[in-house]
């Protein structure tokens, strides 16, 4: 009975080490589908993000010529606003000199117009003057020749 035992444990033990390896046989097969199918998802994965990248690098380069073709757009406006910007500017500056220039030359005015009617009054003032004068060395001459007239005809 001695041998039945040993050699039904040998088949025992052998049945199990076959049980076992087909167990890990079954194992790694199950590991390497399990690697290849991880490997298959990283691919669809890595397709997926290529795909996207490929679409957002199109959506940047739309963007980018959006942009530019704004820049395109505003930049001549921009450009003609500073050149408007510099003429108004130094229209600014020429009105405020000529503005000085306006005021000194107002006062200059002023002053010349006052010193006018000044001038004007004294010439009206000097004009009466000299007519009184004139008509007083008249009416002095008449009477001078009215004396002598009558100093003349008084004679005989």
């Amino acid at each position: 009975m001695k041998m039945k035992c040993g050699i039904a444990s040998s088949i025992g033990s052998s049945g199990r080490k076959f049980e076992e390896d087909e167990a890990s046989k079954m194992a790694i097969t199950t590991y390497q589908m399990k690697e290849e199918e991880i490997e298959k998802r990283k691919m669809e994965m890595r397709k997926r993000v290529e795909t996207q990248l490929l679409k957002a690098e199109e959506e940047a380069k739309k963007l980018t010529q959006v942009w530019e073709e704004l820049e395109d757009f505003t930049d001549p406006t921009r450009k003609e606003l500073a050149i408007v910007r510099r003429k108004l500017e130094l229209a600014s500056k020429d009105l405020k000199s000529l503005a000085q220039i306006c005021q000194k030359k107002e006062q200059e005015y002023k002053e010349a117009m006052e010193t006018f009617q000044e001038r004007s009054k004294e010439k009206a003032n000097l004009t009466s003057a000299l007519m009184e004068l004139l008509n007083q060395s008249e009416i002095l001459r008449i009477r001078k020749l009215e004396e002598l007239s009558r100093v003349l005809i008084s004679k005989p």
